[in-house]
């Protein structure tokens, strides 16, 4: 199946080619390396925060390959992406990433061993002088799989920071974490700043405890703070802050967002490459204004008053898309939180990559 050939019914994409694979892993990375850089770039994120996000994405971008290198010949198995409002891979296939860890002996005692298949290799290529089979490529790209992948550098469901000194917004402290929300299929990297008047060490487990229960799911930040403060009543927030990272909008799409629509119809009728996209960033900020009393004249707490900013919403996308996207829905662009980011262009050979 070609790289024009992608099937996309209802709500997922599956991934049936080599070919496809290789593509679509290219616009994933290109789009988050993208983003990582956009944030020093355009000041979106402070030193701290950006070193934070990149070492989330490095385990994204480490299963992603891992996905690819399961996959890319497997011709029983598919992989599947989320098609709407996201372009990333749906969550299941992180959880059979780690599946496949705990059947990792199982699945290697039944694959040959790597001196045979390199004996192979060189048999067929250098005395039949033919191709190697697809079977004994997908026998390889498993053997290397199986023998490679590691469960501590695999992006999960949900991902704890550590607790840090702030460097910014007049906070004592600072803690991070990342969730893959399983119904939008989208990554998002949290912070919080926080001031704590004991000793650090002893608020840990309490910390991580509230957060793993209450906020590792896509949520209104106003109802995440006020869990927050209910359950950590020692704890003063001052700023909790979320970037939401997607939807990715490219012929690995098929949903009703404006940008999705015009890049996919562009496509379509071929005033733009197959290779073209775009990637929207959403930041939300919310940030304490004060302190009122709730609970009964012997059990009062001390919860915060929260000052909810408007979303800061921004596009990366090629000069090409941008043209077409000022030229097509001006009016949607200029409700952006600044113009447009621009990025290069992502250079694929379709063609060779298809034979």
């Amino acid at each position: 199946m070609s790289l024009n050939q992608i099937v996309t019914p209802l709500d997922s994409a599956t991934l049936e080619s080599k070919e496809q694979y290789v593509f679509y892993h290219h616009i994933v990375t290109h789009a988050i390396d993208v983003v990582l850089k956009g944030l020093e770039t355009h000041n979106l994120c402070n030193t701290q925060e950006v070193v934070l996000i990149k070492q989330y994405m490095k385990l994204f971008l480490y299963s992603l390959e891992m996905m690819r290198v399961k996959y890319k010949y497997d011709e029983e198995h598919h992989m599947k992406i989320d098609v709407t409002e996201s372009g990333f891979p749906n969550y299941l296939e992180f959880r059979y990433l780690i599946n496949d860890l705990a059947l990792r002996n199982e699945h290697i005692n039944r694959l040959p061993k790597v001196e045979e298949l390199k004996e192979k290799f060189l048999d067929t290529l250098l005395k039949d002088k033919t191709h190697i089979s697809e079977h004994q490529l997908f026998q390889a790209a498993s053997i290397l799989y199986y023998s490679d992948v590691e469960e501590h550098k695999i992006f999960k469901r949900f991902i704890q920071g550590k607790i840090l000194k702030a460097n910014a917004h007049n906070a004592q402290y600072m803690v991070s974490w990342c969730f893959y929300d399983v119904s939008l299929n989208r990554p998002f990297l949290n912070f919080m700043y926080f001031d704590y008047s004991g000793d650090v060490e002893d608020l840990k487990d309490d910390l991580y405890t509230v957060l793993l229960s209450t906020a590792d799911r896509s949520m209104s930040l106003d109802t995440l703070a006020y869990l927050i403060d209910k359950k950590l009543y020692k704890v003063y927030p001052k700023l909790l802050r979320r970037l939401d990272l997607g939807p990715i909008h490219s012929v690995f799409a098929k949903d009703e967002n404006i940008f999705t629509h015009q890049i996919l119809k562009s496509i379509v009728s071929k005033d733009l490459p197959l290779s073209s996209y775009a990637l929207t960033l959403s930041i939300d900020n919310l940030t304490t204004k004060g302190t009122f009393k709730e609970g009964s004249f012997f059990m009062k707490q001390t919860l915060q008053h929260w000052d909810k900013q408007p979303t800061e919403k921004y596009l990366f996308a090629p000069h090409r898309v941008l043209q077409m996207l000022y030229h097509n829905v001006p009016e949607t662009i200029t409700r952006l939180s600044k113009s447009p980011f621009l990025i290069d262009d992502l250079e694929i050979d379709l063609k060779k990559k298809e034979n």
